[in-house]
């Protein structure tokens, strides 16, 4: 093997060399950042109500993991991975709700708190409201959609999503607040 056996790779090379097909690699990195998708998953997770979802966050983890493990896209970084991640996560939550919704033709819909996520109403909203909503905002602003991803789906810090998108800490501050006032709006107008 030509690739360099030092185990003390930064993440995202290893994450690259993964994608590449090095094993070793694959390994090592699902072990570093398992930590961090496990808390990614957990806090979608969290979010559904337990009598909806089946999926435990172990399990959110190995299907995003295995997703993505096939997927060929360019990593910038440990936020860039973990913004993907979340999206990974996302779309396997949300194909989940919609087998269940048509298994149970809506009676098992699967919800999700957003009490102080969206608006200040303590309410549930279905999986699936939610992703519409996300949709349409993704159409309109794309970059508060990906402000939503990236802080309410991959847990990212302020920080951490202004580095990712080029943006300064207040921008993404204001963008969270304007995504939030979208969504609200748009899960109160479908309620």
């Amino acid at each position: 093997m030509a690739r360099d056996e030092n185990p003390f790779r930064s993440l995202t090379q290893l994450l690259r060399d993964a994608r590449d097909g090095d094993p070793l690699a694959s390994n090592l990195a699902f072990s570093l950042i398992y930590k961090q998708l496990h808390a990614a998953a957990r806090r979608q997770l969290q979010r559904a109500a337990s009598n909806g979802v089946t999926l435990t966050p172990t399990a959110l983890v190995n299907e995003a993991w295995l997703k993505l493990s096939a997927a060929r896209f360019e990593i910038k970084d440990r936020e860039h991975y973990l913004a993907i991640a979340a999206t990974a996560m996302r779309q396997i939550v949300v194909d989940a709700a919609r087998a269940r919704l048509s298994g149970k033709r809506g009676g098992g819909a699967v919800h999700l708190a957003i009490a102080d996520e969206v608006g200040s109403d303590a309410h549930e909203v279905g999986v699936l409201q939610i992703d519409a909503a996300l949709q349409r905002l993704e159409k309109l602003e794309p970059r508060l959609a990906q402000v939503v991803q990236y802080r309410y789906f991959a847990g990212l810090t302020e920080e951490e999503i202004a580095r990712l998108l080029g943006i300064t800490d207040r921008t993404v501050r204001r963008d969270w607040r304007k995504a939030r006032a979208f969504l609200y709006a748009e899960i109160r107008g479908a309620a």
